[in-house]
């Protein structure tokens, strides 16, 4: 949805507030936690659900009020990186603190992408000081794609690995993934699976597009999403996901 400035365009904006004028629900679905993805929600005027932190989240936007949220175990997140780091060196680590307001804290040498708001920390062993969401791993020489391969290898039975866009590996509660939020956010609202119709562009998206009815992957997606992908739009820079919806607002609501 976002464009690469980070902006969502008028036309995806006339295109939501269309397809919501016509009774569909949106739920924004996010690897970003609260904290991260709360100028968007409010830039775009949204008090519906947000799925944030990669399915950790269920947030109510209208209330400012999480309705779950799941935590990654400090002690298991520690033993899976040792594990790691014995297969591929030393790691720069980053984590996501839980809550409303929780900070990313930023270990020495991890590179924030996308001038997100970050704390950086000197001594790496207050990472581990307060309950946390994820874990981000960035390696010096390893891409994000084998950094990923890597991680799962090495410690995919303690901890979930995922590829959240280029350089942001990220670890996970072992299970937790976009579709177990998305999930639990349609529930509420009263949504069934196979009436649903999901936007992505990373491997992060692969469990909630194998969850939802319909899986669109932008122009510019990962290739293994673009695989399983039941169709492939424009791009986040050329409108693609107002060009999907703006068809099927036509063949549902066709005019004259």
């Amino acid at each position: 949805m976002l464009r690469p400035d980070d902006t969502v365009s008028a036309r995806t904006r006339a295109a939501l507030a269309s397809a919501a004028a016509a009774g569909a629900a949106h739920i924004v679905v996010t690897g970003r936690a609260v904290p991260w993805t709360r100028r968007v929600l409010d830039d775009l005027d949204y008090d519906g659900l947000a799925v944030c932190g990669q399915g950790a989240q269920v947030y109510d936007a209208g209330q400012d009020r999480l309705l779950t949220s799941v935590t990654l175990d400090r002690e298991l997140a520690r033993l899976a990186l040792e594990k790691i780091e014995a297969a591929t060196g030393p790691l720069s680590l980053a984590v996501s603190r839980d809550g409303l307001d929780g900070d990313v804290v930023v270990g020495p040498g991890y590179t924030v992408q996308g001038g997100l708001r970050s704390v950086p920390l000197e001594d790496t062993a207050e990472l581990w000081s307060a309950p946390i969401n994820k874990v981000y791993l960035q390696h010096a020489a390893l891409d994000a794609d084998e950094l990923t391969r890597a991680a799962r290898e090495a410690a995919g039975d303690l901890v979930g690995v995922t590829m959240a866009g280029e350089g942001i590996v990220e670890v996970l509660p072992l299970g937790l993934s976009k579709a177990t939020g998305l999930s639990l956010a349609a529930r509420r609202l009263g949504v069934k699976a196979v009436e649903t119709i999901a936007f992505g562009d990373m491997p992060n998206d692969l469990p909630m597009f194998g969850w939802a009815a319909h899986g669109v992957a932008m122009a510019n997606a990962h290739p293994e999403l673009k695989a399983v992908a039941d169709e492939v739009t424009l791009s986040n820079a050329d409108d693609g996901i107002a060009v999907v919806l703006e068809r099927l607002l036509a063949e549902h609501h066709p005019t004259g």
